[in-house]
């Protein structure tokens, strides 16, 4: 099955009631057209994907449509490299917008003509009051806004004043063209919103052509209506702005989409605001916008997550109307449930110490089969080289064990993963008392990892040959916030002052089987007893590069959390 295979149905919620209810009722003639419309000013992150699948969702349930459009209103903060990375984002996910892509900038022409019919009905005016003026005048939620002086001017100066905006005549911020609604209104976005402002800025679309540019407010529905969009599915942020959704329209006299608000993602350990993103890349605290501790879906995809882990995760989530927090770890549970399932096994070191059989024949190799993954039937074996000397994981040997480890201790016995049972006799230690080398012997009559007299042992431990290990170098990630909700600012401290200083930590000698040394980057798999890692575009030929995309279940380690207790 591909990884990019999108069978899966978002399930039922009450955005599939309310479509379904109009279906039922011939609203929009039984179709159903939605759209995924990002704003081209930085990368995607998991919240996007959760729309993404909403949107290409809805439309693969009901056999209909789903736009991408790129909302380029903003030419100051907007960039191609944006443009391209979201393309590759959503078709990485698993979607296709085929011959629907879209951009708000080819209706740059269509919104000015529709403004300069709002200004000719009296519904439109150009201001001239400074940008801090406007908000002094738009009032607060108590109190209501004052209409500004040049409210009233004719429709005759109006539209005269917009055509020298359009044509260049005036600087930025000297003028604006804004609805005329109601500065009284209860809902503070109808206190005539602005509609149009000057930014003498290249576009990455149109180039020089235009220096006045539509506010987001006012393009994003007119686009949604010229697009014919039956359900305008956005986040709950956006609920007040539903009624200036539909004042545009109705007063234009066009086609209206209906606007539905779902609650946006927001989840522990992280943050979801691109401003904050941004902060993050531009200030050095991440390597950029793929880092691998980042939500962004470049991220993800560098630290190893699969296209159907985060489809699931979405799924999972579900879509709710009300605002809820969810947890960083039924991510995590997401990615580790299809890896589990997917990902091919292999044997690495992280935290080497050597380990030497005295009684194994010097110069000798074996080789043992080992099954590649035992969720998987078909996926095969594959086999790896035994010698006399290993490498196995420090944390694998205790000096001092407490009764109920079973790993490897002076005088116990183990069974090294598909090879033999060894019993450790001795250790090696340094001038200041570390011990850097252990000592065994092994069992011949043990071969393959099982013994004929019948007799077992409880500890099971990977290991790689240092004749033939393959050295790497891993990256450790751990959550890049301390605080559960970073964002929580009552004790007065920025988002920033809770970044985890231990959030990655490199591990530049550690040692995996030789097949591990030809992947691709992208190549993910599981580190047997370890977690799951995928093979980083920093990876080369001479010195594999592995992140850890997330660890697995240590019981080992809360017995000896335990222990300590």
């Amino acid at each position: 099955m591909s990884e990019n295979n999108t069978e899966s149905s978002v399930g039922k919620n009450f955005i599939t009631t309310i479509i379904d209810k109009d279906n039922e009722t011939g609203k929009y003639e039984g179709r159903v057209a939605t759209r995924f419309p990002p704003e081209p000013n930085g990368y995607l992150h998991i919240g996007h994907a959760k729309s993404i699948c909403l949107n290409f969702g809805l439309a693969k349930d009901y056999k209909g449509t789903c736009n991408l459009r790129f909302d380029d209103t903003n030419p100051v903060k907007e960039d191609v490299e944006y443009v391209d990375s979201i393309m590759a984002d959503v078709r990485w996910l698993g979607f296709d917008w085929d011959d629907r892509l879209h951009y708000s900038s080819d209706y740059f022409g269509k919104l000015y003509e529709y403004a300069v019919q709002l200004i000719k009905a009296g519904k439109a005016y150009v201001d001239s009051l400074s940008a801090e003026e406007i908000r002094e005048h738009r009032g607060t939620l108590k109190e209501p806004g004052k209409n500004s002086p040049y409210r009233d001017r004719s429709i005759e100066e109006n539209l005269d004043l917009f055509e020298r905006m359009k044509n260049g005549e005036f600087e930025d911020g000297e003028h604006v063209l804004r609805a005329k609604i109601d500065m009284a209104s209860p809902n503070v976005i109808m206190r005539d919103p602005t509609l149009y402002r000057i930014r003498k800025a290249h576009h990455h679309r149109t180039g020089d052509a235009w220096c006045i540019y539509p506010m987001y407010d006012y393009t994003h529905c007119i686009s949604d209506s010229l697009e014919r969009i039956t359900h305008s599915i956005c986040t709950l942020e956006f609920e007040n702005n539903r009624e200036l959704y539909d004042w545009v329209l109705e007063t234009l006299g066009a086609y209206r989409p209906q606007q539905i608000e779902f609650a946006r993602l927001n989840m522990t350990y992280t943050v979801m605001s691109k401003r904050r993103l941004i902060q993050l890349v531009e200030d050095g605290y991440v390597s950029g916008w793929d880092d691998p501790r980042m939500p962004t879906i470049s991220g993800m995809r560098r630290r190893g997550y699969s296209p159907a882990s985060i489809r699931n995760f979405c799924e999972r989530i579900g879509v709710a109307k009300a605002a809820n927090m969810v947890d960083f770890a039924l991510l995590e549970f997401s990615v580790r449930d299809d890896l589990n399932r997917t990902s091919p096994r292999f044997m690495g070191v992280v935290d080497p110490i050597k380990l030497v059989i005295e009684n194994y024949p010097e110069g000798q190799v074996e080789e043992f089969e080992c099954q590649n993954n035992p969720e998987d039937p078909e996926a095969g074996s594959r086999m790896v080289p035994f010698s006399r000397t290993l490498y196995i994981e420090r944390d694998d040997f205790m000096e001092d064990a407490p009764k109920k480890y079973f790993r490897l201790s002076v005088g116990r016995e183990v069974r090294l993963r598909a090879a033999y049972y060894v019993t450790c006799t001795g250790v090696v230690k340094n001038d200041a008392g570390e011990i850097v080398e252990l000592r065994c012997t092994y069992d011949p009559e043990t071969r393959g990892g099982w013994s004929n007299d019948g007799r077992k042992v409880k500890g099971t431990i990977h290991w790689v040959s240092v004749d033939h290990a393959v050295e790497a170098e891993v990256r450790l990630y751990d959550h890049l916030f301390t605080k559960e909700n970073p964002m929580d600012n009552k004790d007065g401290s920025e988002f920033k002052d809770h970044i985890n200083p231990d959030s990655l930590e490199v591990r530049p000698r550690c040692y995996v089987e030789p097949a591990l040394g030809k992947v691709e980057p992208g190549f993910r798999c599981q580190f047997e007893r370890i977690g799951y890692f995928c093979a980083d575009p920093d990876s080369t030929p001479e010195k594999p590069v592995f992140n850890r995309t997330a660890t697995l279940r240590d019981t080992w380690k809360k017995i000896e959390n335990n222990q300590k207790k």
